[in-house]
């Protein structure tokens, strides 16, 4: 039978939005949390981010960058056809509290799960930032729902062509001097969200990451998200994905992940041959 795709959109190249009839996890998704998802009987089991929930209408939307085999296979199936297993919510929910003034730092399609946690943080009676970041304008969505998510909303692209040219720690630097900052939460490539947290580690601003290593299983079993955060061994699919982000050790996580990356790389131009 499978999770019937409600709807398909193309949001900027390579990156789809898709909303799935999946009313299990929308029953006790939260904001920060993910599900595991196969295409079909013969794929692979990937993790993505929820990006968002309608618990009336049992929908829930997933945004992804289709870059590997398994997201390509993804972004062929359209509206009306099914996702062969989804399961989910997993993983801890992000912390929410009223802390005072919170920054979400979204880098790429990292922008999707922030949606959710800025939102949650804006209920929770917090004057919330969002700071959204791309290579270029034509990579920037939902600019509408991220705008309604928070109280200011910032965009930053590397070639200016869309808000502030630079980097998205560039807006957080000149926040930081403008207000007294008591959380930040980042979301997006390992590289930004190490830079978000060397920033704010000489503030002792409480800075979280929200970390996608490579999953197989989803029940901490198999291993392989493995994240040393504190010197301690954590799995980033029961303990996270949300850990300190000044103490994730960033250079493991980032030579784990070029591994898994090169071996995938290899395994994908055999497949090419056959």
């Amino acid at each position: 039978m499978g999770y019937k795709i409600l709807s398909k959109k193309e949001l900027a190249q390579n990156l789809y939005e898709i909303v799935v009839d999946a009313p299990n996890v929308t029953r006790r998704g939260e904001a920060g949390q993910f599900i595991i998802l196969r295409v079909d009987e013969n794929g692979e089991r990937i993790p993505l981010t929820i990006a968002d929930i309608d618990r009336d209408k049992n929908e829930l939307t997933i945004v992804f960058m289709a870059v590997g085999y398994t997201t390509k296979k993804l972004a062929k199936l359209n509206e009306g056809n099914n996702i062969q297993d989804l399961v989910g919510p997993l993983g801890v929910p992000t912390h929410i509290q009223n802390y005072g003034t919170v920054v979400c730092v979204a880098g790429g399609y990292g922008a999707a799960p922030c949606y959710l946690i800025a939102k949650a943080f804006k209920e929770a009676g917090n004057r919330v930032h969002i700071i959204m970041g791309a290579r270029q304008a034509d990579l920037i969505f939902w600019q509408d729902k991220m705008a309604n998510a928070c109280n200011e909303f910032h965009i930053t692209t590397n070639d200016g062509s869309l808000g502030t040219k630079g980097f998205v720690t560039d807006v957080l630097a000149d926040i930081m001097k403008e207000e007294k900052i008591d959380h930040v939460m980042a979301i997006g490539p390992i590289p930004m969200m190490k830079a978000v947290s060397e920033l704010t580690r000489p503030e002792n601003i409480e800075t979280y990451v929200s970390m996608n290593p490579i999953m197989v299983d989803g029940t901490g079993m198999c291993g392989a998200c493995r994240v040393t955060v504190g010197g301690e061994t954590k799995f980033a699919c029961v303990d996270g994905p949300d850990f300190d982000g000044h103490k994730v050790d960033f250079d493991e996580i980032t030579q784990r992940t070029g591994m898994y990356r090169d071996q995938e790389c290899n395994l994908l131009k055999q497949a090419e041959k056959v």
